[in-house]
């Protein structure tokens, strides 16, 4: 085995953790897989003789180069989370544990409105239980500005997942109809539409309850997944099949009945918000 074999295979232990981190912080697969090979690049380049830790090595690297494909975004003037719909989202399918380790739907749309050094400070401290002076060597701060860009990440992510019982009766009426729907049962769609119920499907709007009930009860696909999330502040969901986004949907609740469902199905658009769990 050569030396850069072997340097290879030791890069090739650590890929699922590199890829993790920059899932979480740049939020698609496709721009984290980018990430992880340019980590591979840099090593390449820089070889493995003086790199006494290279988990740290290549954790410090991947950091930087989220850091700076963020920060490009930002001169793009892309926003690829912001969507006319749904400008911010709550709790999302592992809503509890959206400041633990698991990090959702919702939390990504949210991190969107984070600076850069606010996002990598935070999901490598908070998901990755890395410690602040490493963070601070990554963004080039000190250990104390990193800690206040974790805290101020924490506070604005707060802000944007209300709690889960300020919407569970609403809750309650999305799942039912989500139940409904997928056993394609008219009747249970019906009793928990109003009757004078609107669909919204970008320009399109459909009206009435029977005639809605009639979509979603011949619109469920086999094999196709739902998780509740929530949009703009009220409860939705996303669906999905086969690991690939379908629909996000937001629902208004007005007195145990669905008067609106807003519904977005651009798969260019949804792929921006899906994080990589969801595969």
């Amino acid at each position: 085995m050569t030396e850069q074999d072997k340097l290879a295979a030791d890069f090739e232990v650590h890929r699922a953790y590199l890829h993790a981190i920059a899932c979480r912080v740049l939020g698609t697969p496709a721009d984290a897989d980018d990430a992880v090979q340019e980590a591979w690049l840099r090593l390449a380049r820089t070889g493995g003789d003086d790199i006494e830790d290279l988990r740290g090595w290549l954790t410090t690297v991947t950091g930087r180069i989220c850091l700076d494909a963020l920060r490009r975004r930002g001169a793009r003037g892309e926003q690829p989370l912001e969507l006319d719909l749904w400008t911010d989202l709550g709790n999302g399918p592992e809503g509890e544990a959206v400041l633990a380790d698991s990090v959702g739907l919702a939390l990504y749309v949210v991190m969107d409105a984070l600076t850069p050094a606010e996002r990598v400070s935070f999901v490598l401290h908070d998901v990755f239980e890395m410690p602040f002076d490493a963070i601070a060597a990554i963004l080039g701060r000190s250990t104390a500005a990193t800690k206040m860009l974790a805290s101020r990440a924490r506070g604005r992510i707060r802000l944007g997942a209300p709690t889960a019982d300020s919407h569970s009766a609403a809750r309650s009426v999305v799942d039912a109809f989500l139940a409904a729907s997928g056993r394609g049962d008219i009747g249970g769609l019906l009793a928990v539409l109003a009757p004078e119920a609107e669909l919204h499907m970008g320009a399109a709007v459909v009206r009435g309850a029977e005639t809605i009930a009639r979509r979603a009860s011949i619109g469920a696909r086999s094999g196709s997944t739902g998780y509740p999330a929530l949009v703009n502040g009220a409860p939705g969901a996303l669906i999905t099949a086969d690991g690939r986004p379908l629909v996000l949907m937001a629902f208004t609740v007005d007195n145990g009945r669905i008067t609106l469902i807003r519904m977005l199905s651009d798969t260019k658009r949804l792929a921006q918000i899906v994080p990589s769990w969801i595969a």
